[in-house]
């Protein structure tokens, strides 16, 4: 039988859970605070819509995908945890490092999967940018950047670096398998307290640098990932369509005598399979449940993005 999965947290995010756990056929019910608006959305799917208080000790239930305020994580999954249930959080799971790592071990302690949310690991196109990096058709990686701006969505909780960056951390994190050894944050607030602007600069361990840009006041919608190699450069672009997402681009610089050259190639586009990042992440999720296995996205890179997160944050004048 397959795990039955409960979905807390009825929004925007939320009900993407609900609609592509239904269609895996694991969706058992569904929670939410409003639990008008969780009824109505059970009775959308087909499911049963359980208060919040009674979700956690039902017996019907294996696993629960949180998609809460991300001030509410910590607390949540600490209560599925202790009930012996697997869960999936949506990021951030928790606002400081201090309840990331709380909720890891005590998943690790009670045997129960911990997955986060972050589902770019789980984008065809990033994965082949994966194979490529892995394969050497990058040559040695030199440098990475990413670019994450738009308009909106605007928190009181959160800004727009630990709104938007936690995707592009997971995949860099991914790509160079292992954490910044300096981090240096810069951050502009133009409305509130909380920055609208964010920069990240990173440095490795094994020596690739590379920086992170996310905006949530800019008139324009960028989703772009680059990566800098001895040997070719590629483009993770979301913005495009499908068979333009994932470019190759084998530019070559090379020193001659005392100065630099360089020739320009055109972009080779990569093909890669189809699919839908949510739901080739829930599948993940599914099969983790029945086989225990430990998520591709787990507690400790979690625990790594919200360390980044931390060190990068600029704090401004309430």
């Amino acid at each position: 039988m397959a795990p039955r999965i409960a979905v807390l947290g009825c929004g925007y995010w939320g009900s993407n859970h609900i609609r592509t756990l239904k269609g895996l056929g694991a969706l058992q019910a569904v929670s939410d605070a409003d639990h008008a608006r969780a009824e109505r959305i059970a009775k959308e799917h087909g499911v049963e819509a359980v208060a919040v208080d009674d979700l956690f000790t039902r017996s019907d239930i294996d696993g629960i995908v949180m998609a809460l305020p991300a001030q509410l994580h910590a607390q949540m999954a600490m209560r599925a945890i202790a009930n012996g249930k697997d869960v999936l959080v949506e990021k951030p799971i928790a606002l400081t490092v201090e309840d990331a790592e709380a909720e890891v071990k005590a998943a690790k302690d009670n045997g129960r999967i911990f997955m986060v949310g972050h589902v770019l690991r789980f984008h065809p196109a990033f994965e082949k940018l994966m194979e490529l990096v892995k394969c050497g058709e990058l040559g040695e990686l030199r440098y990475i950047h990413s670019h994450r701006v738009g308009l909106g969505k605007f928190h009181n909780e959160n800004d727009a670096l630990w709104d938007l960056a936690p995707h592009d951390l997971s995949m860099i994190l991914a790509l160079t398998g292992c954490e910044p050894s300096e981090v240096h944050g810069e951050g502009t607030a133009t409305l509130d307290h909380l920055s609208d602007f964010a920069h990240l600069h990173f440095k490795f361990p094994n020596g690739i640098r590379g920086h992170l840009f996310a905006s949530r006041l800019t008139p324009y919608r960028e989703r772009r990932l680059s990566v800098v190699g001895s040997k070719a450069m590629a483009v993770f672009d979301d913005m495009e369509p499908f068979e333009r997402k994932l470019a190759l681009y084998n530019h070559k610089v090379w020193r001659n005598n005392n100065a630099w050259e360089f020739s320009m190639a055109e972009p080779d586009y990569v093909k890669y399979e189809e699919g839908m990042p949510l739901t080739r992440e829930l599948e993940h999720f599914i099969h983790c449940i029945e086989t225990r296995e430990n998520p591709r996205t787990d507690g400790e890179e979690a625990i790594s993005v919200l360390r980044i997160l931390t060190a990068g944050t600029v704090k401004h004048d309430s």
